[in-house]
This record gives structure tokens, C-alpha cells and sequence, in this order.
């Protein structure tokens, strides 16, 4: 921007120049014969020119820079003179900052989350099986610790993201997968997650803070088909154990409902039976002899055969 500045500044004082003194662009001679003539002063070119030339020097190679640090952004101005080239001589800074870019040097970093996704690495689980993982993550910079973590590792935020933090972050994924058996971490792949989480943030706590972090693992080919073959055993043998607890239920309704029918047989028996006992215990000989007037039409047989008491009709 200052460079900008110089130049255009510099044109314009140079144009300016040129506007003033243009009655200097031209002479007037006498020729020979004595004739007057007007002729191109070159010399009249020299301070314009001059002052243009300079201004492109001094815009080209002059050392100063103005940046504007951003929101949500810390900005740290680090001396790059002396023995120790900055690691001890930085300080803080906001808004816009002007520097000497020969002597200084101005570095921005972000202090809001940031995401970031790493490409496929090969992790060794617990038994010796290996996985695939592509890591993604976000992560946010300690405002307080972005000087320490400069003075550590002089890297600016992305160089760290691709060196340092990448191998933090794999190293402890690595780390957390050879306590788990590969089956176990696709069963349980929350807590694996969280776990290695709470890893990172223990590596990293002095500088970063890690959240929402996923693995995105994937098993080999092998052991794919082996976890969808026990997968496919486990689900069967629940289907088998719902056909049983089906089954138990279904014999307790038969039984149930056999017994509601052999009370209800009992039931009609017993109150059968006691209806026949209740007619034997009225079925006096006065009651019977009652019954026989009652259903007897009045008309007498026509024939009686022997003792017996029994008539017959010898008409027919």
C-alpha cells in the first residue's frame, strides 16, 4: 500500500512539474538566414523524469508495509534482528500495524474455530489389524499462547496445520486405536471418537483446543466382510430369540385358553350334576304320582294285560 502511495504521489508531482513549466518546452533560435525558429528543450524533460524515475525507485525498494490486522484475528510484530531472531522479541498487536519489512515481520493468526481435514493415513489397532482414517477436526488457537507457540515452532498458522498439529493429531489417533480391538471401535465408535478427543486436547492443550473431531475410519476389505458376516449372525440369532420368546408366549395363550375351557366344562358339569341332585332330592313318590295327574289326558286305556297294570287297544 505504500508503495502505492510513493508511486502514484510521485506521478502526480511529476505531471504537475511538466503543466508548470511547459513554456520551458520549447526555444526560440535564429536561424542562418535570421528567421526565428522554436525548438524541443530536452532538458525540459529532465525534472519530470527525474522526479517519475524516483518515485518508482522508492516505491520498488522502500521497506515499510502497512497490514490491518482483522477481527477475530491476533496479530504478532516479530523482530528479525539479533541472535535470536525474533523468539524473544514479539509483542501483540491489532488494527493496522505499519512496519519496517526489512527489520520486522507481521504475522496473523486466527483465533476462531477452524476446520480442517486431513488426507487418508494407515493406523495399527490392537491385535495388529490396520485401518484407514481421514481425520477431520476443528480446532481454535489459545489467544494468550499464539506467542509461545511461535517462539516453539517459528511456523505461521497453515505450516502448522500440515507439519506439527497433523502429526499430533494422527500420532494420537494411532495412539488411542492400539487400546481397541478393531470390532470393538465400530461398535462403539462414539466413545473411540471422544476418546481420542480428550488424547489430543491432553497433547494439545497448551496451544489448541480440539472439538467435534472424526475419524472416518474404515477397516480392510477382510475384516469388513467378517464384521458383516457377525453382524448378519448376531441379527439372526435376536430374530431366533424373538421367534422363541414368541413361541413361549404363544403356548401360554393356548394354555390359558385351554384352561378357560376345561373350567367352563367343569363348571356346566358341576352345575349339571347338581341340578339332577336337587331333582333327585324333590323326586319324592307324592311328587311323582303329582306329575303322572299332571300329564295324564283324562282317558283311560282300553286294555289291561295281566297284572302288569298295562292296558291295550285290541281294536287295533
Amino acid at each position: 500500500m505504500i508503495s502505492t502511495v510513493i508511486f502514484v504521489v510521485c506521478l502526480i508531482a511529476a505531471v504537475v512539474f511538466a503543466m508548470k513549466t511547459r513554456g520551458n518546452m520549447y526555444v526560440t533560435s535564429t536561424d542562418r538566414w535570421g528567421d526565428n525558429r522554436e525548438k524541443f528543450n530536452a532538458a525540459w524533460l529532465f525534472k519530470p523524469l527525474g522526479i517519475f524515475v524516483f518515485g518508482t525507485l522508492v516505491s520498488l525498494f522502500q521497506p515499510f508495509a502497512v497490514e490491518r490486522i482483522d477481527a477475530g484475528h491476533k496479530g504478532i510484530i516479530v523482530n528479525l534482528t539479533g541472535d535470536n531472531r525474533g523468539v524473544q522479541n514479539y509483542q501483540y498487536t491489532t488494527g493496522w500495524v505499519m512496519y519496517n519489512t526489512w527489520f520486522k515481520q507481521v504475522l496473523e493468526f486466527p483465533t476462531y474455530q477452524q476446520h480442517i481435514e486431513y488426507d487418508d493415513q494407515v493406523v495399527i489397532t490392537k491385535g495388529g489389524f490396520s485401518a484407514t482414517i481421514k481425520p477431520s477436526f476443528n480446532y481454535s488457537l489459545k489467544p494468550d499462547a499464539i506467542g509461545d507457540m511461535f517462539v516453539n515452532l517459528r511456523l505461521e498458522v497453515k505450516d502448522i496445520e500440515q507439519g506439527w498439529l497433523k502429526n499430533a493429531i494422527v500420532g494420537a489417533v494411532n495412539d488411542e486405536a492400539n487400546k481397541w480391538e478393531v470390532d470393538s471401535i465400530f461398535s462403539n465408535r462414539q466413545q473411540f471418537e471422544a476418546a481420542i478427543v480428550a488424547e489430543c486436547n491432553k497433547r494439545l492443550t497448551k496451544w489448541f483446543d480440539v472439538s467435534q473431531l472424526r475419524t472416518n475410519i474404515t477397516p480392510p476389505e477382510a475384516l469388513q466382510e467378517s464384521i458383516i458376516a457377525k453382524t448378519k449372525a448376531i441379527q439372526q440369532a435376536e430374530a431366533s430369540e424373538q421367534q422363541a420368546i414368541a413361541a413361549i408366549a404363544e403356548g401360554k395363550r393356548k394354555v390359558a385358553v385351554a384352561r378357560a375351557d376345561s373350567a367352563e366344562t367343569v363348571i356346566n358339569a358341576n352345575a349339571a350334576a347338581l341340578a339332577i341332585k336337587i331333582k333327585q332330592d324333590r323326586l319324592t313318590p307324592l311328587y311323582i304320582e303329582y306329575l303322572k295327574a299332571n300329564s295324564w289326558d283324562g282317558k283311560l286305556p282300553t286294555t289291561v294285560a295281566g297284572n302288569s297294570g298295562m292296558f291295550l287297544n285290541l281294536n287295533k
